[in-house]
């Protein structure tokens, strides 16, 4: 079964509001730097970053990671090298407020891998997280400090987020599984 929780207009109001918790956090954008967590991620910090350049007039610098070699959950050689894959290679974070961008937030594995990642890449002054969807459960001490909507789910159900530019639509999706 598939519930529709947001629709198109719903994550854009959720994206607007991110963006203008994001300058007033950091009151500016300055020294801010947005990081996509590859795959849904990067297109919501892409949006993000629009909308900040737009209220802002500054170009904000949006980059892609890649943490496949840093998740704790797949089975990997413990002699293969961790390799950071955050792209731009020349996108410097050192000195910089991060913000990591995902479409959910679930177990805090992602995040904490993804924290890994830039972490061996340079030292931001600080990271900060931003989801479209907390949906709770988490096996770590993580949260995320700007959030577009909590969604309390059952361990029986999942959350689609699901992104035009990959899935030619804008909509977030509770699914029961069997």
């Amino acid at each position: 079964m598939v519930k529709e929780i947001w629709d198109k207009p719903a994550m854009q109001r959720a994206i607007v509001r991110i963006t203008y918790e994001i300058i007033e956090r950091y009151k500016g954008v300055d020294e801010l730097v947005l990081v996509g967590i590859k795959t849904r991620g990067v297109y919501l910090a892409r949006r993000i970053g629009d909308r900040l350049e737009e209220i802002e007039k500054k170009i904000i610098p949006v980059g892609e990671l890649d943490i496949t070699s840093y998740r704790d959950d797949r089975r990997v050689d413990i002699n293969q090298e961790k390799i950071s894959n955050l792209e731009p290679k020349n996108l410097n974070i050192t000195n910089k407020h991060v913000v990591l961008v995902d479409d959910v937030l679930y177990t805090g594995r992602t995040i904490r891998a993804a924290m890994d990642a830039l972490i061996a890449t340079g030292r931001p002054k600080s990271i900060a997280v931003a989801v479209l969807v907390d949906r709770g459960h988490r096996e770590l001490p993580i949260k995320a400090d700007f959030v577009g909507k909590n969604i309390p789910t059952a361990l029986s159900e999942q959350v689609a987020v699901n992104v035009k530019e990959i899935d030619g639509i804008d909509s977030i999706e509770l699914i029961k599984l069997k």
